[in-house]
This record gives C-alpha cells, structure tokens and sequence, in this order.
C-alpha cells in the first residue's frame, strides 16, 4: 500500500475507488495529566500528549488503510490529517484521503 499527501504517484496511473477515512479519540490517564499540567506552569514539551498525539495518528492511519484494502485499493493519495480536543486531556485525530487502484 503506497500512501502519499500528493493527489498523484509518479509512474502510476490511478484510478478513484473512495474516500477512505480512519479515527481514534485518545486520552491520557490522569496521573500524566495532572504532570502535564504542572508541565504548563514551567513550559516545555508536554511529552506525555506527544506521545498520545503520535499513537493516535498511527492508529487513525491503521484504520484508513484497513478500508483502503476491503476496496482492494494499491494506495491511497492526498492523505489529510485534522484533530480536534473532545474534552480536557482527550483528542480526536481522523486520517482521510482517496483510495485509488493502479490501471
């Protein structure tokens, strides 16, 4: 499965199955919360919502390419990423793009 953020492959000639999307909401326990926010009086990287931040974009773009491959699809182009806060200390990250197939 070839994923790219352009609306091309080099070489390919693509033909349009779908849109294909993937999300997660994720949250840290409340102990990494309650040091995060300590972390906000001092500055820094809150590390503890990098890390929540990368699992969940690697989760969302498991579940996209899952769709991708029950429509048999060979890639996926012009992947996006959005996130957006649900509550305090939880996101929600969605992973979309089109699923094409090789001609």
């Amino acid at each position: 499965m070839i994923l790219v953020n352009t609306d091309y492959i080099s070489g390919k000639e693509l033909e349009t199955l779908s849109i294909v999307k993937g999300s997660t909401i994720q949250s840290k326990h409340m102990g990494k919360d309650i040091l995060s926010g300590f972390k906000t009086i001092v500055g820094g990287e809150l590390t503890a919502y990098n890390e929540m931040m990368n699992e969940a974009r690697a989760l969302a773009t498991k579940r996209m390419v899952e769709e991708a491959n029950s429509l048999g699809a060979d890639g996926i182009v012009n992947i996006r990423y959005a996130s957006s806060a649900i509550m305090q200390g939880a996101a929600e990250v969605i992973a979309y793009g089109t699923a094409v197939k090789f001609m």
